[in-house]
């Protein structure tokens, strides 16, 4: 059974940076393509960013420069550093895994809440 589960969510001020952490379990970790998605209140969810088994990523264009995906396999872990946050990336953020072979993602987190306010 594989599990994802995110952490490092909360409230930051405009302009603040935040990273979450995304931890995998029961599967292999390396050959995985990971993600991070959002939702925003009323909006639909929303690919942020992802990375390849072989790490290559890629930005929605509403955070490239802003947003850095990474992943470490050795920890079986991928992270979403998330800088010069503004109140419109206030979002729930969802980790979801696929095996590389597979065109959408198969495996969900429970999601983190990420609130930028002032």
């Amino acid at each position: 059974q594989v599990q994802l589960v995110e952490s490092g969510g909360g409230l930051v001020q405009p302009g603040g940076s935040l990273r979450l952490s995304c931890a995998a379990s029961g599967t292999i970790f390396s050959i995985m393509d990971m993600g991070w998605y959002r939702r925003a209140p009323g909006k639909q969810r929303e690919l942020v960013a992802s990375i390849t088994s072989g790490g290559s990523t890629n930005y929605a264009d509403s955070v490239k420069g802003r947003f850095t995906i990474s992943r470490d396999n050795a920890k079986r872990t991928v992270y979403l550093q998330m800088n010069s946050l503004e109140p419109e990336d206030t979002a729930v953020y969802y980790c979801a895994a696929r095996p590389a072979v597979l065109q959408s993602y198969k495996y969900w987190g429970q999601g983190t809440q990420v609130t930028v306010s002032s």
